[in-house]
């Protein structure tokens, strides 16, 4: 059991969850992630852990109320209510090292997982330049937290309501077009979004990285339902990710694949779906 110690509402349907993990905080790095069951009726959820204090022995957990599991969780539980069991850390960290100059993009809930990413590649004496991006500013989330571990912050709303009118992509390309130092990207967000990033930067071979949110279940390689293809070879996401060269992933097939269990994961089944229950 982990109790929830916080819970704000940051956008609407976004919540932040502090969660008491000691275990999970002795060992997690950034780009690691958790998988959930809230209750003993749930399906098991991943997710990305946005921040952590192992002092205190708390992660941080974003969670949009999308499905029926994230809706229970967000509408349901409160500071004080425990979750049944947090799994993790899990995955593979982030590759950690003095790059240089380092863009991290992070769109939507994606600015969340990229936190944490951003602060310990500053940590490290990269220089940061920090791009995040929503619809509109009122979805946008830790624009303080990304302002205070960045050197630069670039803001971007499709509506133009904060910051750039565009996409997170049209400042990254007009710094890449300029000739600006980028020695590295790491995009975090909506999978069409991370296909734009790493289609804007392979022009001008700027190693980027992408994490990919794919269709998870047991988070240890064993379901086989996170497999992605990267360079032509079949890989778990779970267990070889999340982060993956961007310029090698094969996005088609990767948005058909998160396309295959839509309809089911509104269903009220507590294997959310990915099993032959739905057909009965």
């Amino acid at each position: 059991m982990a109790k929830i110690l916080r819970k704000a509402e940051l956008a609407p349907a976004v919540f932040e969850f502090v969660v008491a993990a000691p275990l999970v905080t002795h060992r997690c790095q950034p780009g690691q992630f958790v998988i959930i069951r809230v209750d003993e009726t749930s399906e098991r959820i991943p997710l990305t852990i946005g921040d952590f204090d192992r002092e205190a022995g708390t992660i941080t957990l974003i969670v949009q109320a999308v499905g029926n599991t994230t809706k229970h969780f967000c509408q349901d539980f409160q500071a004080g209510d425990e979750i049944l069991d947090v799994a993790g850390p899990l995955g593979r960290p982030s590759e950690m090292k003095k790059f240089g100059t380092v863009v991290c993009v992070g769109g939507g809930i994606g600015v969340a997982p990229v936190y944490p990413i951003a602060r310990a590649y500053k940590a490290l004496g990269n220089k940061v330049i920090s791009i995040i991006g929503a619809r509109s500013k009122n979805i946008l989330i830790w624009v303080d937290k990304m302002r205070a571990v960045s050197d630069e912050l670039i803001i971007a709303t499709d509506d133009g309501t904060e910051g750039h009118k565009g996409f997170v992509t049209d400042p990254l390309k007009e710094m890449l077009t300029r000739g600006d130092k980028v020695d590295y990207v790491i995009a975090i967000g909506p999978v069409i979004m991370m296909k734009n990033v790493a289609a804007t930067t392979k022009p001008f071979h700027t190693k980027t990285a992408v994490s990919l949110n794919t269709i998870m279940v047991d988070g240890t390689g064993m379901c086989g339902g996170c497999r992605v293809t990267v360079g032509g070879e079949n890989y778990f996401a779970c267990v070889d990710g999340p982060e993956f060269d961007g310029h090698q992933v094969d996005f088609v097939n990767l948005m058909e694949r998160q396309k295959m269990y839509k309809n089911q994961e509104a269903l009220p089944y507590s294997c959310g779906g990915h099993c032959k229950c739905v057909e009965e």
